[in-house]
């Protein structure tokens, strides 16, 4: 739903509009999402999907919650249900998202801003072949392998030759602060935190996933299309991710992406520059409602 022109105050939307709005969203989300509820309740793990809802914070009753975004009056009876969940106001017997966000806000509102404008501007790169997740266990032991139970498809040693063999270009902080110690050193850059809106590039895979992080910290401001859409795209990369792990997946029937061979590397590029082409409207319309709301 593109943000609403507020000039003349907020869009009102009568009940079986938005509520329709609403049943479609958590019926979307369901569908994405079931497979990994149901394990849930068995107390069942996935090394691909659980990331979405550990390393990322929005839990599914959360991202099943419909937001119209910034502006928009919800009607009727059926609003009531808004007038208790954060974010919200009660606006007579209507609610809609508190305009007081703006200033509670504003300082994750800016810093998205400059991270994604800085992203944006800049070339993609399309050479770090996914190696982050290999340097994360690099002469790490056993104690490094993230998802017990799940075998290094070359065993440790094999995984260790690899990352000697090519150069780590990883950009990206948040996968670079886990590396191993061994593997800090060998990146082409030592990050830092401080950097990260200077550093960022949208050919990293984690640049476009964490379009959904930021989708979902500026949540009821920005409306749930949209960060449904990043989930879509959040989703998408995290398997290509792990599918270019140094991890053995097939059990659960996903095909690796063997970056340690010249094709597999061609592979990765290609299902890469696809993923950043997917990110790159959402991140020029999250971009547009950070700078509109700024704007307010």
């Amino acid at each position: 739903m593109t943000q609403p022109d507020l000039s003349s105050g907020p869009l009102a939307l009568a009940q079986d509009e938005w509520t329709a709005r609403r049943d479609a969203h958590r019926e979307r989300v369901d569908t994405l999402i079931g497979a990994h509820l149901s394990r849930q309740t068995r107390g069942e793990k996935h090394p691909v999907i659980d990331f979405l809802f550990t390393y990322y914070s929005l839990r599914p009753a959360q991202l099943r919650r419909w937001h119209p975004g910034l502006g928009v009056r919800l009607t009727g009876p059926a609003a009531r249900e808004y007038w208790d969940y954060s974010g919200y106001h009660r606006c007579g017997e209507d609610a809609e998202a508190d305009p007081r966000l703006l200033t509670q806000r504003r300082s994750m509102l800016e810093f998205t801003e400059r991270l994604l404008a800085g992203t944006a501007a800049r070339p993609a790169q399309l050479g770090c072949f996914g190696l982050h997740e290999w340097a994360m266990v690099y002469r790490g032991g056993e104690e490094a392998v993230r998802h017990s139970g799940t075998p290094l498809r070359l065993g440790p040693d094999g995984t260790d030759a690899v990352v000697e063999s090519m150069n780590l270009r990883c950009t990206h902080y948040d996968a670079f602060r886990f590396f191993t110690p061994d593997a800090v050193g060998r990146n082409e850059t030592a990050l830092r935190r401080e950097d990260q809106a200077a550093r960022e590039q949208p050919g990293c895979l984690h640049a476009g996933m964490d379009l959904y992080k930021w989708s979902y910290k500026l949540a009821p401001l920005v409306d749930s299309d949209l960060l449904l859409r990043c989930f879509e795209l959040a989703m998408a990369a995290r398997e290509l991710d792990m599918r270019a792990s140094p991890y053995d997946l097939s059990a659960l029937g996903y095909e690796p992406v063997t970056i340690e061979t010249p094709q597999g590397r061609a592979d990765y590029v290609r299902e890469q520059s696809a993923l950043a082409e997917r990110a790159a409207p959402l991140r020029a319309e999250l971009l547009a409602q950070c700078r509109a709301l700024l704007n307010r």
